[in-house]
């Protein structure tokens, strides 16, 4: 049961990865201690850091680089500060492994100088603050040296050359073997390892690329993470530095006056208080004095950092010198001579005067900076004779600081990157990427195409984000919504094609009505429909204005097709089922229909909120009996003066009627109904929307065809009726 668990927090190949880069941890521990143990001129230290740069990325190449000083830090204290330089050789193998330098021997060749540039420049960098000035580390002082012996170069020339020397030959090994090894690897091995955290199902490289790249409106979420732990972490630093730094400062300050004290003590053995004043008055020529003086300045030299050691006795003129031996450089004060008093001790005097203990004082007079520690030498009775006193060196101190502070701010550099990386790849795979994914995924989703509305669930159920934090819980709820969404979407286009269907049925159930009055007009109204859709398809094929003849345009004029004649409502039967010939009155007021239709449209108009179909439709009504020259009715356009949608209706209407049978009349053959409509051109019909006609004669032959076919049935089935009726 636990081991199932395991396996799912933390897969096979995560387990692989966190192997991997322990065995890298070692062969960087195992390459340094080699390197040490046979005393070579090379470091080995960051194979397994260029390694796992190379495979997994910059993140767990710094872990490696740096778990890597930590270690070696407690065998060679020192390497512990050097680990900045293995962060940045990560940082700088990945970037180049990314960009496939390490596939070619020149590219791979050129890495390995840089990699060594850049790792000897901060080198030198950290050794001059480490080591007190100097430029090479404990591994390359002895190389510098040799070239310096040889007059080849100078001191500071020779440490340079040194370091990024170095650094050139072990970077060239070391990306070279790390080359070697990564070429050498399966790629079933490289596949089995997996050193990314992922939250959710794995991203190919190109839609990972495109998720990272989505351009927040004012900053990324990977910048504001990064500005938070960068302020946090360089607050901390900066804090602890500073802490550090005046605990260090108070600390050697104590240490160096407890050793100044332990001079001073050393000093109380070899001086006799009672022959202070002997000493004061002949000097040299005072037995044991020359004796002593040497005694003291054996306790100077026995001591790191004692510049000077002194007897004075003071007096309200000023310091008497008992004993003050030579040094190196400088010669000593005789004897009695009488030295100011520095402005530095001068709040001490009173209790100088008095022969009382003094705290260490530092000063930076004439001497020098210095640490300077008073003890009174007192006589047999108590009394103060004298003062022995010792100098430590400041500068030395400071440097120590400095080199402390260089320290503690390598190591917050290498941590700094450190957590920052952790911290940013954590937030991109946990946060950036979940996030840019959903956001990506919902932004695909396609709303107006019903046939791949369940297709758009399937990129957001794909993701399986599984952070197990408030962002899963919005994945969940964006795949809810989505679903609901899809779910609201398809019943609404139910209810909407209902709603069509309807609009189109009593559509249909008016022209019905007009059918039913008018007993000539049979199948007109459906017929014309199918020929000005016939007309328009072919004019769309022929890319005549198609700006306007779009697929809303198309449907809405076939739609309302049928009410083309809804005027004629308003028209007696008397007149609308005449027989014969009508007159020129009752031709005037057939003509009226045109305006009824216009008129009834606008009236049901203004019952919908959706009327672009009605629009066409009255249209339809009012211009399709105008004709292109202007001679038709009712208001004598010509042109393009009349809509289109009313000159594809004149054509259709036309035909229709030309081929319809009427009991007036019998119908056209298709050929002679044509050749009228090729005819009018010009005249009657918009040239371009009859020749459109005339180019799908086919398919307007097909539907005069079944219309005929059908009322041969009709005729059929109420012949038969009769037949029935009779008998």
């Amino acid at each position: 049961m636990g081991t199932g668990r395991f396996s799912k927090r933390f897969p096979p190949k995560y387990l692989r990865a966190l192997m991997f880069c322990v065995a890298c941890v070692v062969l960087n521990v195992v390459g340094a201690g080699l390197a040490s143990l046979l005393n070579l001129p090379v470091y080995l230290d960051s194979l397994g850091t260029v390694l796992v740069s190379i495979l997994g990325g910059y993140v767990p190449g710094i872990v490696v680089g740096y778990t890597t000083n930590l270690i070696t830090g407690v065998i060679a204290h020192n390497s512990i500060y050097y680990g900045v330089v293995n962060v940045i050789v990560a940082i700088l193998s990945s970037y180049l492994a990314h960009r496939g330098w390490f596939n070619r021997l020149s590219r791979t060749m050129l890495a390995s100088v840089i990699l060594a540039f850049v790792s000897g420049s901060l080198s030198l960098l950290l050794a001059f603050f480490l080591n007190e000035g100097t430029l090479s580390s404990q591994m390359t002082a002895p190389f510098a040296y040799q070239l310096q012996a040889l007059g080849l170069l100078g001191m500071t020339q020779a440490q340079i050359f040194a370091e990024l020397f170095v650094n050139l030959v072990d970077k060239t090994l070391v990306v070279l073997m790390a080359t070697l090894i990564f070429h050498m690897l399966s790629e079933k091995f490289i596949e089995g390892l997996d050193f990314v955290p992922w939250q959710q199902t794995p991203l190919s490289a190109k839609e990972l690329e495109a998720n990272m790249h989505a351009k927040p409106r004012r900053i990324s979420l990977a910048t504001e993470f990064f500005i938070v732990i960068a302020t946090i972490i360089s607050v901390v630093a900066v804090a602890t530095t500073a802490f550090s730094y005046i605990t260090f400062h108070k600390s050697t300050i104590e240490l160096e006056s407890t050793k100044a004290e332990g001079v001073t003590a050393l000093m109380a053995k070899v001086v006799d208080p009672n022959k202070v004043s002997e000493y004061l008055v002949r000097g040299e020529a005072a037995d044991g004095y020359l004796e002593t003086e040497e005694k003291l300045a054996s306790i100077r030299d026995s001591f790191d950092n004692v510049q000077y050691v002194y007897v004075y006795q003071i007096k309200s003129d000023g310091c008497h010198v008992v004993l003050d031996p030579d040094t190196a450089d400088e010669q000593g004060s005789n004897p009695g001579d009488v030295i100011a008093f520095e402005e530095s001790f001068e709040q001490y005097l009173p209790a100088l005067l008095a022969g009382d203990e003094i705290e260490p004082v530092v000063s930076n007079d004439s001497y020098g900076w210095l640490l300077t520690v008073y003890t009174p030498l007192k006589n047999d009775v108590g009394e103060t004779v004298c003062y022995l006193a010792a100098d430590l060196s400041m500068e030395r101190v400071v440097a120590n600081e400095h080199s402390f502070v260089a320290g503690i701010v390598a190591l917050f550099a290498a941590f700094f990157i450190l957590v920052c990386a952790i911290v940013l790849w954590l937030a991109r795979y946990g946060i950036v990427v979940p996030v840019n994914s959903i956001a990506r995924a919902a932004s695909e989703f396609v709303l107006d195409d019903a046939s791949i509305r369940k297709e758009n669930l399937e990129p957001i159920e794909r993701l399986e984000v599984r952070t197990g934090d408030e962002i899963e819980n919005l994945y969940l709820a964006v795949g809810q919504m989505s679903h609901a969404v899809v779910d609201h979407l398809a019943e609404a286009q139910e209810k909407s094609d209902a709603i069509a269907r309807m609009q189109s049925n009593l559509i249909m159930v008016l022209a019905d009505l007009v059918e039913s009055r008018d007993k000539y007009t049979g199948d007109h109204v459906r017929n014309t429909a199918t020929y000005a859709r016939i007309i328009m398809n072919q004019m769309r094929r022929e890319g005549i204005c198609p700006d306007i003849l779009t697929n809303e345009f198309i449907s809405n004029v076939y739609q309302s097709a049928p009410l083309h004649d809804v005027g004629k409502i308003a028209v007696s039967d008397a007149i609308l089922n005449k027989p014969g010939r009508l007159t020129d009155e009752e031709f005037t007021i057939m003509k009226n229909h045109t305006i009824a239709g216009q008129e009834i449209l606008e009236h049901a108009k203004g019952a919908v909120s959706e009327s672009s179909y009605l629009d066409e439709a009255q249209r339809l009504a009012a211009y399709h009996h105008e004709k292109w020259d202007g001679s038709g009715y009712p208001y004598g356009l010509a042109g393009e003066e009349i809509p289109l949608s009313a000159r594809i209706m004149a054509v259709a209407d036309v035909f229709d009627a030309l081929v319809s049978r009427r009991s007036y009349k019998a119908g056209f053959p298709v050929e002679k109904a044509l050749a009228i409509i090729e005819e009018g051109i010009g005249t009657h019909f918009d040239p371009q929307v009859a020749r459109a006609f005339l180019h799908a004669q086919d398919k307007a032959r097909a539907v005069v065809e079944e219309s005929e076919r059908k009322q041969r049935e009709e005729e059929a089935a109420r012949a038969e009726a009769e037949g029935k009726d009779k008998n």
